[in-house]
């Protein structure tokens, strides 16, 4: 070749590499660009695009522990941002992973006593290990096990055992000041029915008046009803009623409770429920374990007054009683975005793997070392209490995708993904994607997206699985942190829906 054009071809060469390189970056930017719809649900609502965040992942099918990521659609993903209630994830799938699905609490109960002719002459003394859902359901069942021990009446007094955690992590911190609010309630390891007393308000069918009930049941709570109907909407129906319920008053005495209600409710609502948490902890319990005691046909010599103290060291054992499996819990924790039972969770993560008295900071430390031996390396992670309701809590969308691919290699797998809430059916996504589901009522194998939602105040975020129309699975994750982002339930819509019918490759529908 002359050696005077040699020079030339490789310039040739070298412009022809170089846009090659630019035609595949362009195709690139292209292929992982947010898709428009997205992005005018964002402009339209008056979120600046520096306040999202979106990871997509396309999951292959094949042998799980074989699952192959392919990226599909990057923004910001690697920004660290407060992933509100979607932190669950990764409280649930550290624990189903750690703990196993079948793990069960424990709740213990000693006495101090013996038992003659049916009574138990001596006191109670339930050590709690934070079974996050110890329920009036539960709780009757315990009962039934006592009695089974031979005791119909009980002449003690009942201590609750709570050593099991760090004080700290007891104490009722909140980020919004509603303290009275369900979703507040701090850990407890004896935790009865989330310490939130559920008032079921309607109106009557057979007469013209309110009907008020509650659960679960107290052995000293009596209801008082001085509200008035009217002829109005249902809408802010909560807005008109008066409640009160003066815990100060009761907290060491036997006395009677009185809730009383008054002011006006809707006579076009059908039944509500009013949830508020107005009672100290060992109250609610003292109350609520007499009730059940009680409705199970046993008898008390005098009424109890529960009190704190350790178990004794000389006080034996009368029964330990085991909570519903750890699978059962998540469903709940992630359907629902139960924060105090995801709360549990860390605790007891804590509690199990480093011993007690269980705390935050030691349930971080085991999460820590379980992604460490699962490939996982998040150093922005910020973990406060697991649940998610914190303005702390940080995580980036493409480790959440990273979390969502890693729970495809588990064993735990189908249990993680059917925890999840499902678009338009269940959960926190129960009237979610309506609309767009409807187009796939024809096809055989319908789509789904199964999504984690998480909402603060200048928050919302999702995360979850997708099978798009054409079978595809697809991890996604999108946060946005933005005093906006209460109008952003759009686009995330978009986002999901967009995956639904295939994302950045559309297949017609089979």
């Amino acid at each position: 070749m002359n050696h005077a054009i040699l020079p030339l071809v490789r310039l040739f060469i070298a412009i022809a590499w170089i846009g090659s390189l630019l035609i595949s970056n362009i195709a690139k930017a292209e292929k992982l660009a947010i898709p428009v719809a997205i992005k005018n649900s964002l402009e339209r609502n008056q979120i600046p695009l520096e306040a999202v965040s979106i990871a997509v992942t396309e999951i292959a099918s094949g042998k799980p522990e074989k699952n192959i990521a392919k990226t599909v659609l990057e923004w910001r993903s690697s920004e660290t941002m407060n992933p509100a209630s979607t932190m669950k994830l990764l409280t649930t799938l550290a624990a189903l992973d750690i703990l196993g699905p079948q793990y069960r609490w424990r709740t213990k109960i000693f006495t101090d006593g013996v038992i003659r002719q049916g009574t138990l002459k001596g006191n109670l003394y339930l050590q709690g290990s934070g079974d996050p859902k110890l329920i009036p359901e539960e709780l009757a069942k315990l009962m039934k096990e006592l009695q089974a021990l031979g005791i119909q009446k009980i002449d003690g007094n009942l201590f609750f055992d709570r050593s099991a955690y760090a004080p700290s992590v007891m104490e009722h911190n909140t980020i919004d000041g509603e303290s009275l609010r369900a979703y507040n309630v701090p850990p407890d390891p004896l935790l009865y029915a989330f310490r939130t007393l559920s008032f079921q308000i309607g109106k009557s069918r057979t007469a013209d008046f309110i009907d008020i009930s509650y659960t679960p049941a107290l052995s000293q709570l009596k209801v008082v009803n001085q509200m008035q109907l009217v002829d109005r909407s249902c809408d802010n129906w909560k807005s008109n009623i008066r409640f009160n319920l003066d815990p100060e008053i009761v907290a060491n005495t036997n006395q009677l409770l009185t809730a009383q209600f008054s002011g006006t409710f809707p006579s076009s609502c059908k039944g509500v429920n009013y949830n508020v948490v107005a009672l100290d902890a060992n109250t609610f319990l003292n109350q609520g374990f007499a009730a059940a005691w009680e409705q199970s046909g046993g008898t008390w010599a005098k009424p109890p007054t529960g009190k704190d103290m350790t178990v004794p060291l000389a006080a034996r054992l009368l029964l330990q009683f085991e909570g519903i499996p750890l699978a059962d819990d998540v469903q709940d924790i992630n359907k629902y975005s139960n924060n105090v039972m995801a709360r549990q969770l860390l605790l007891t993560l804590a509690l199990e793997k480093m011993g007690k008295p269980a705390t935050t900071t030691n349930g971080d430390l085991v999460i820590q070392g379980w992604l460490k031996q699962n490939g996982l390396n998040f150093p922005d992670l910020v973990i406060e209490n697991g649940s998610g309701l914190s303005r702390n809590e940080a995580i980036s969308a493409g480790q959440m995708n990273q979390l969502l691919l890693t729970a495809r290699n588990l064993s735990a797998r189908e249990i993680f993904y059917n925890s999840l809430p499902i678009a338009g059916a269940d959960g926190t996504m129960r009237n979610r994607l309506m609309t767009q589901l409807r187009k796939f009522l024809h096809l055989k194998k319908k789509p789904e997206a199964r999504i984690k939602t998480g909402s603060l105040a200048d928050v919302r975020a999702i995360s979850g699985y997708v099978l798009s129309q054409s079978g595809k699975l697809y991890a996604v994750s999108s946060f946005i942190n933005h005093p906006n982002a209460w109008k952003g339930l759009d686009a995330h819509d978009q986002l999901l829906s967009w995956l639904l019918e295939d994302g950045p490759e559309p297949k017609q529908a089979r």
